[in-house]
């Protein structure tokens, strides 16, 4: 009965230890008090827990333990829950923002470097725009007498050099024009050799000084209506030595008179853009069609912007503008720069006029064509100046990679003023530091990588 009772109390005393092991003492004083050996049991229990050891204060007391060997653990700088000496050291590397990155693998995944330098930032207003003819490249062939169209000798489309006769009409008011002319030529001659044979028989005292001083009266109103009627062709804008050697060759072929033609010439070199009237139309008159041709020189066209007023003050003229087609599509791009700047608001837009001439040798500009133009609005110089895809966001702040000898370091930046593509950087970096542009975000992802792992 007695052994049957001790080998009961042994089971319940080996679950005991395994469960609560802090009451293994006591159970084994009641098991030995009742003559069992504590031997039977132990492994159950497992080891005892240490007792802490009383904390040592001062320099006096006994550092035996101190000198004693170290743990491996302690020895490899290994603490529990770690990753050896690399894990710590990679932490380090990953709180110092550097990036260990051969050279080929820079070049594999495309990370350009370039050196900082200082530059200009520009920036630019976006404004929409019509293109339309310089005004002062446009001329219109007028026909400046009364008279009927006879030739018209350009199409639409030609080109015509400046003074080239581009039409003829047949008009009664020049053939009177130019006849009065001649008839003064040929009377102030006659006059001038009735003039000269009197004075000269007044110097002989052969003729009385009344028919002298009648001879030179009338060669004077002579010359005086020569005069008149030479200012009458010029304000047609005909020639008086062009009309008396045209009279000239008619004489020498009667059937071919030029007396009523009048030849209307371009103003200006360009091409035909109008064509306003046929052969046999009457022009000149009141009612009929005053131009016959109208020509544009195309080779620089101006643009018309119209700027808000709260936009204005930064315009300026003399601005560079970068012009594109405003369709979807246009792959055209211009340089041209603002000439004018309208002191008048409109009353209805409540906006100015701002004209831009653009310089178009091929014609592919062409009028009416709605563009967008960029309007460079400032201009400053910075000593530092980084493009906008060399910049990261790392921690809130903004970050540039510099390129070292084992890979990329991250390096903090206060930036300043910017324009489209660029930022200027006040303090972080300096003129000939070598950073990352394209790409730069794939430096950013394995600092990221980095942190995580030495998080973990």
């Amino acid at each position: 009965m007695r052994i049957l009772l001790s080998a009961v109390l042994l089971a319940a005393g080996v679950a005991i230890g395994a469960a609560v092991p802090a009451v293994t003492g006591f159970v084994q004083d009641s098991l030995s008090a009742a003559g069992l050996p504590k031997d039977l049991f132990a492994f159950a229990a497992g080891p005892a827990p240490a007792k802490p050891e009383p904390a040592r204060v001062g320099a006096g007391q006994d550092d035996d333990d101190d000198k004693g060997a170290a743990s491996p653990e302690k020895a490899h700088g290994q603490v529990p829950g770690g990753h050896g000496h690399e894990a710590a050291e990679g932490h380090a590397e990953a709180e110092a923002g550097v990036i260990k990155m051969a050279p080929e693998q820079v070049s594999g995944q495309d990370i350009s470097v370039v050196k900082v330098e200082g530059g200009t930032l520009a920036r630019h207003l976006l404004v929409p725009g019509t293109i339309t003819p310089d005004t002062d490249r446009i001329a219109r062939v007028p026909a400046r007498v009364v008279g009927t169209v006879a030739e018209m000798r350009k199409r639409l489309g030609d080109r015509v050099a400046k003074d080239e006769v581009v039409a003829v009409l047949e008009s009664r008011e020049v053939a009177d024009a130019k006849s009065e002319y001649l008839t003064a030529s040929v009377r102030a001659e006659l006059e001038k050799t009735n003039y000269d044979r009197q004075q000269a028989l007044w110097d002989k005292r052969i003729s009385s000084e009344q028919v002298y001083l009648q001879a030179k009266a009338t060669y004077t109103e002579a010359t005086l209506r020569v005069d008149l009627s030479r200012q009458k062709l010029s304000a047609l804008g005909l020639s008086a030595t062009e009309v008396a050697a045209a009279q000239k060759r008619d004489e020498a072929t009667p059937n071919q008179s030029t007396l009523r033609r009048y030849e209307l010439r371009s103003s200006l070199a360009g091409r035909i853009v109008e064509r306003k009237v046929d052969v046999g139309t009457k022009v000149g008159g009141e009612g009929d069609p005053a131009d016959v041709y109208t020509v544009a020189d195309l080779s620089t066209v101006w643009i018309e912007l119209s700027v808000p007023t709260t936009e204005l003050a930064k315009v300026r003229e003399g601005a560079p503008v970068a012009v594109t087609p405003a369709q979807e599509g246009g792959d055209r791009h211009a340089d041209g720069k603002v000439v004018f700047v309208s002191p008048f608001l409109n009353p209805d837009t409540r906006s100015a006029r701002v004209i831009v001439a653009l310089p178009n040798p091929d014609l592919a500009w062409r009028p009416g064509t709605f563009v967008t133009a960029e309007v460079e609005i400032a201009h400053d110089a910075v000593e530092v100046r980084v493009p906008k895809a060399a910049l990261q966001s790392v921690g809130g702040e903004r970050v540039v990679f510099v390129r070292t000898e084992e890979g990329f370091e991250k390096r903090e930046v206060e930036l300043g003023r910017s324009d489209d593509d660029s930022y200027e950087v006040v303090s972080g970096l300096k003129p000939g530091d070598p950073i990352a542009v394209a790409n730069s975000f794939l430096l950013k992802a394995e600092l990221g990588k980095s942190e995580a792992g030495d998080d973990d």
